[in-house]
């Protein structure tokens, strides 16, 4: 647990970059400490653990949770229950299906697109050319608000690659005019700003090594 890591970080972001603490695998207790020095946005990815911290915390009202996680279909009317923001929606499919619930749970979260930007089997999400193709179907989808686009770069890239995939995912979020790019983690969150992140999702570099 790091709280000055955290502040430093801080101090050192432009202002219309935000923290999204990626709180999975750790306890309600040290979201508590971060959020007591002015970390409102906790990210979470696996759907039961998130519910039973947001039960332990449900008197800390400022917390906005955002999902992070890969999303199952079956999962859906949980996560538009119980997140604010979804920043991992990696197909149209399922971006319909968010939109169907949310009508019925009268919802409107707050969607990133996850953008697949490199060959990485391990990684979803769609393909820019996919995505500019159904772009206008996608904005007559109703009770969601897109606010931007999502990526996460493969491991073990150096500095320059890393950074030629952030301006790319920029540069698309800029001609969809969305002003979100959530991207950029605690190994390379500073080549992330540079290329235009507003999103940065630290887990390790604020919480710690998960055990």
């Amino acid at each position: 647990m790091n709280p000055a890591n955290y502040l430093e970080i801080k101090n050192k972001i432009p202002s219309n970059v935000n923290i999204l603490a990626v709180s999975k695998g750790f306890k309600s207790q040290e979201i508590k400490t971060i959020q007591n020095i002015g970390q409102n946005d906790f990210g979470e990815s696996k759907v039961q653990e998130a519910l039973e911290k947001q039960l332990t915390l449900k008197d800390h009202k400022q917390i906005n949770w955002h999902f992070i996680g890969r999303i199952q279909s079956n999962k859906i009317r949980k996560i538009v229950q119980n997140f604010k923001y979804i920043h991992s929606v990696d197909s149209f499919e399922k971006l319909q299906k968010i939109s169907n619930i949310s009508r019925e749970e009268k919802k409107n979260p707050l969607i990133m697109l996850q953008v697949k930007l490199s060959d990485d089997p391990t990684k979803g999400g769609f393909n820019p050319e996919f995505l500019i193709m159904k772009w206008r179907e996608i904005q007559e989808l109703k009770n969601i608000s897109l606010t931007g686009l999502m990526t996460i770069n493969p491991k073990g890239l150096s500095s320059k690659e890393n950074s030629g995939l952030f301006k790319k995912c920029r540069a698309l979020a800029d001609s969809l005019q969305l002003p979100d790019c959530s991207m950029g983690m605690s190994g390379d969150w500073e080549e992330a700003i540079d290329a235009g992140s507003t999103w940065l999702r630290l887990g390790s570099l604020i919480f710690g090594g998960r055990f």
